[in-house]
């Protein structure tokens, strides 16, 4: 090897890694495993009706907002949309839901040592989240409201609800990053074409429903053993 290929290889060697500006997590499927938790509380909902979610209109659900997500219930189940018949069953599952995730509500694996390694190392996070500000809080009694700088939810974006890019631009915002310079992880279409949309580099672990590896993110089998080095080299590489 030349004298200038060694000091190059050196160089190399030497260069400080560049860390994300912010990492932003979704919440349902990718943090906690609350995903199971909806499918209770949509089931209830189903059943003192008379009726059973069919599986696809569950998968649609995915990490959607609270609006859609009853629109697509009320519409499997063969039941009035009005918004009336909607703010109703909301307000049942949201019930459910309360109970749930105060009582039943666990990690994701690999998720809480992510996390906690994310922040431990002085890099802003926000978590992302199409839930309710309301739900959101009670999920955070467990996952730990001062690991987030920021938090965005579902009733907090004007409508905006992902997959549109405006939960992750406004977590940025808020942030004051830029979307190109932070690394998103999410677990459902729905959330990862919303951070793609937003610019983020996006790391994709499915939970409930498969993730299109065409759908502009790196994928992951689960967030274990996920650490500092693996997340940088991501960064760095997109």
């Amino acid at each position: 090897m030349s004298d200038t290929s060694m000091r190059d290889a050196r160089s190399a060697r030497a260069a400080p890694q560049t860390l994300p500006a912010a990492v932003l997590f979704d919440m349902d499927g990718t943090l906690v495993d609350s995903e199971k938790l909806w499918t209770i509380a949509m089931d209830d909902f189903a059943a003192a009706n008379g009726a059973e979610i069919s599986d696809a209109a569950r998968a649609r659900m995915v990490g959607s907002n609270m609006a859609r997500s009853m629109s697509l219930l009320l519409t499997d189940l063969g039941m009035s949309t009005e918004p009336t018949d909607i703010a109703a069953a909301a307000q049942r599952v949201i019930a459910s839901m309360s109970e749930l995730l105060a009582s039943d509500l666990s990690w994701r694996p690999g998720a809480e040592s992510v996390l906690r390694t994310v922040t431990s190392n002085g890099i802003p996070t926000a978590l992302v989240t199409s839930t309710i500000r309301s739900l959101t809080d009670i999920a955070l009694r467990t996952i730990g409201p001062d690991l987030f700088d920021v938090t965005v939810c579902g009733d907090e974006v004007d409508g905006r609800n992902k997959p549109d890019p405006e939960p992750y631009l406004r977590a940025c915002g808020e942030l004051g990053v830029d979307p190109a310079h932070c690394v998103a992880i999410e677990d459902s279409p729905t959330g990862v074409a919303s951070a793609v949309a937003a610019g983020c580099t996006v790391l994709g672990v499915a939970c409930e429903v498969p993730l299109d590896p065409g759908a502009g993110c790196v994928l992951r089998d689960s967030l274990e053993g996920l650490d500092l080095a693996e997340l940088t080299a991501l960064f760095e590489r997109s």
